[in-house]
């Protein structure tokens, strides 16, 4: 029997075919993505040689990332990558994949801190994940000290993993938001916290994607009944953990800016901003704690 022979043409339009019957978004786009993954050729190199054959075991793993894609495996759990900032970032299932939104939130840390003339910034990223947003900020702003926490010890791993592939000094803490931080001295305290916290409505879950709904963690996404829940929690805390001027940043769901900013200013927080991602959405709120103007009371 006569083995079958597979070139780059054939098994690139098999695999957008078989994603597009399956209802896939953007099946094209995944099949090319997927073929790079596997094979290492570029679309250069395929418009050059086309009729190029693959080896068999190629082909067939190729095929087999399709058929994971069409049950709606995310594409970056499939290929155990996703680029953040320009920078390649390990993602799996016990992490959220960092998304092009949250770069706003990296891009208006990254001029806050470049901005001050302290040398020396200490930055913490709360609900830290795969690390994506505390990395990025530290390696576009040398010399500033960084610490991201989670409640996962799995996310925490994969952020660690993440650190050492960019090669990157960073502290992490397992704590349900600021539980762990309790014997915190002052001069541990940060100079700016960063969080891209689950804001979720708990009911809206079921109307996300398949691949948000069924693959990304769960604790990453339900921000509770209104999706305020660790805005509420980590804005109360957050000014016992704030130096005096010290700056808090969250990304938020694009309805969320007024809620969250009435929060903040709740608890004293001044200059309280709202900054617009590339879609021209609300997406990072962010304010000033200025210890002198405000006496909060007794961290419970």
């Amino acid at each position: 029997m006569r083995q079958r022979i597979f070139t780059l043409r054939q098994v690139i339009k098999e695999g957008t075919e078989s994603l597009e019957a399956a209802g896939v978004d953007e099946a094209a786009l995944d099949a090319w993505y997927l073929l790079e993954y596997v094979t290492g050729i570029s679309r250069a190199a395929y418009y050059g040689e086309p009729e190029r054959e693959l080896e068999k075991e190629q082909a067939l793993r190729y095929l087999e990332c399709i058929e994971s894609r069409k049950k709606r495996i995310p594409l970056q759990h499939i290929t155990g990558e996703q680029e953040f900032m320009g920078y390649p970032f390990y993602v799996n299932e016990h992490v959220l994949i960092p998304r092009q939104d949250t770069e706003t939130l990296v891009e208006e840390a990254v001029k806050l801190i470049r901005g001050r003339k302290k040398r020396e910034i200490k930055v913490l990223d709360m609900c830290t994940g795969s690390g994506c947003i505390l990395l990025s900020i530290l390696k576009m702003c040398k010399g500033t000290e960084g610490v991201g926490c989670d409640i996962s010890e799995d996310a925490l791993i994969v952020a660690g993993r993440n650190a050492n592939r960019l090669n990157i000094e960073a502290k992490w803490i397992q704590s349900d938001l600021f539980t762990e931080f309790k014997k915190i001295t002052d001069k541990e305290k940060y100079d700016v916290i960063v969080s891209n916290p689950p804001y979720i409505r708990t009911s809206d879950i079921e109307d996300l994607q398949e691949e948000v709904r069924f693959y990304d963690p769960k604790i990453a996404l339900d921000g509770g009944e209104d999706g305020l829940s660790f805005y509420r929690k980590i804005v109360k805390d957050s000014i016992f953990y704030l130096k005096d001027k010290g700056r808090l940043l969250f990304e938020i769901g694009c309805d969320q800016a007024e809620e969250v900013s009435a929060l903040m200013k709740e608890s004293g927080y001044e200059d309280v901003a709202v900054k617009k991602d590339l879609a021209g959405l609300d997406r990072v709120v962010s304010g000033i704690y200025n210890r002198e103007g405000y006496a909060p009371g007794t961290l419970a």
